[in-house]
């Protein structure tokens, strides 16, 4: 066979495979498009719309999922982002606040992202009602953070919860404890779209209803929903003819994530005259966060690149903290013009993640999720603040809740801050084994939370429980072996100790 042929034979086989493909995606869409008419068809007359705007809204997703092929990003045009794109935070802070910061924070809207349950902390209900500081949910320390901002400065800054169908009645009914303080609470919800079998690639649900044995049909698209659902909502045009321009969006459960007035005020005075229409917080990697999502430059964008679109030869690469030595801390600001704009061109592009689950009878399904900072390269002018590792403060666990139990924090008017006696500003590490993964086994072994004003690392494995007034101090490394028991005594001193093996306190 001549070259020319073998050139042309294979050009034929691989158009016949590209459009067999193209035959395949087709007829995937079609199917995916007949299922969701059926269920569309279920829905109540006072759910159809809704129900319309979410199926329309996974169809595109489900669209351009079929499209996308291999990991989302080119390992080859990732570069570092260049030195101004990523500002320091105390250069933001030098400026200064103007006199009127009263009518710059007045432009603002606090949005908390809580979609999330807690029940990888062994609670049922939203997370953020979960108790993490004297007796104080998320929430409380939310609406305490804002009500302080706004009785300082004589304002009107409103708080936006975006909930799921999985935590909006129960955010709801709580919010009435909140009816006299001094913040107006708004709440929309995310989208909720339709898990899809891993094998046949379309729906499990057979019709809109998400209680019983329904529940586990139907899931919150990731954090990358705001923009569309909050748009969706009508509260982001509400806001605007309000008078508001931007939002602050961080996780409920980021006790870190407080209104910065230096940041505000860079973004409504930048000091080029252009103001950004998107500031990502980040800060430095340490060792535990090489898993974050870092900020590239891509394509001439500031991009954001999740372990998840990184080509498996190039993970090690990075999670390397040197090269890449800072990570998102999911705290956002951005225009609410901007968003509006980009929402009504369709022009907000987020990399697909696409999440493998198996569900409690063994079926494998995947959900298709987006995350809001992916959205970075859809705005003008966008910029990145390396924050002091302070404004990142999740609390995942239990151990992350001992942490901010513990008095190395204190509580202020809702912001937790490092305590003063604290001679270096780190935080611990602390490692609670699997005995403390519920928050109720947690608190139980718990008499009371020990002094750790100068702890450096804590390790606890085993059936472990601690007395009153226990001083951890340097390394602890306690360790019960399976069947053994330990119990610290009350008032005891462990500087720098391994325990291990069976240390029973009897009351006698």
């Amino acid at each position: 066979m001549s070259a020319f042929a073998k050139d042309f034979s294979k050009a034929m086989s691989q158009a016949g495979t590209s459009q067999f493909q193209e035959v395949i995606r087709q007829e995937l869409e079609y199917s995916m498009k007949v299922e969701l008419d059926k269920i569309l068809a279920t829905a109540p007359s006072n759910e159809l719309e809704h129900t319309k705007n979410d199926l329309e809204g996974f169809k595109k997703l489900f669209h351009r999922f079929l499209q996308e092929k291999g990991p989302s990003v080119d390992w080859g045009k990732i570069q570092r982002p260049p030195e101004d794109s990523i500002q320091p935070y105390e250069k933001i802070k030098a400026r200064g606040l103007p006199d009127n910061i009263a009518s710059v924070l007045n432009k603002l809207v606090v949005v908390k992202l809580n979609g999330g349950l807690g029940t990888s902390m062994g609670c049922k209900g939203p997370k953020s009602l979960i108790g993490v500081r004297n007796e104080n949910t998320f929430l409380d320390l939310t609406v305490q953070q804002i009500e302080h901002l706004n009785k300082s400065y004589n304002t009107d800054v409103p708080l936006v919860l975006m909930n799921s169908f999985n935590t909006d009645d129960d955010t709801k009914k709580i919010l009435q404890k909140y009816s006299h303080s001094r913040v107006k609470i708004y709440t929309f919800n995310q989208s909720r779209y339709p898990r899809i079998n891993k094998e046949t690639l379309l729906p499990i649900a057979k019709d809109v209803s998400y209680s019983g044995e329904n529940t586990e049909c139907w899931y919150p698209p990731g954090h990358g929903d705001i923009y569309a659902s909050f748009y969706n909502s009508g509260l982001l045009d509400n806001l605007i003819a309000e008078g508001k321009e931007y939002i602050f969006v961080s996780n409920i459960d980021n006790l870190g994530a407080t209104v910065d007035l230096y940041i505000l005020n860079h973004l409504m005075n930048p000091p080029n005259g252009k103001r950004c229409e998107f500031v990502m917080e980040v800060t430095n990697k340490t060792r535990a966060d090489v898993k974050g999502g870092t900020l590239t430059q891509y394509e001439n964008k500031l991009r954001l690149v999740e372990i998840a679109q990184v080509p498996k030869a190039h993970v090690d690469e990075f999670k390397s903290v040197s090269k890449f030595k800072i990570f998102n801390t999911n705290n956002l600001w951005i225009a609410l013009s901007a968003i509006k704009r980009l929402q009504e061109k369709n022009a907000i592009d987020m990399e697909i993640i696409v999440n493998p689950k198996t569900l409690d009878g063994g079926l494998n399904i995947i959900q298709l999720e987006t995350a809001v900072g992916a959205a970075i390269k859809s705005f003008e002018n966008s910029l990145g603040i390396n924050v002091p590792r302070s404004r990142f403060l999740p609390v995942k666990t239990t151990s992350d809740l001992l942490l901010v139990m513990s008095n190395l924090y204190s509580l202020n008017a809702g912001s937790l801050t490092m305590s003063e006696k604290r001679e270096f500003p780190t935080v611990p590490l602390v490692k609670l084994g699997s005995s403390f993964t519920k928050v109720q086994d947690y608190l139980r072994r718990f008499e009371s939370i020990p002094d750790m004003l100068e702890l450096d690392h804590l390790t606890v494995s085993g059936d472990v429980t601690f007395g009153k007034n226990v001083s951890l101090k340097g390394t602890v490394i306690i360790i019960a072996n399976h069947g053994d028991r330990i119990d610290i005594p009350a008032g005891a001193l462990l500087e720098n100790k391994i325990v291990s093996g069976n240390l029973r306190i009897l009351d006698h």
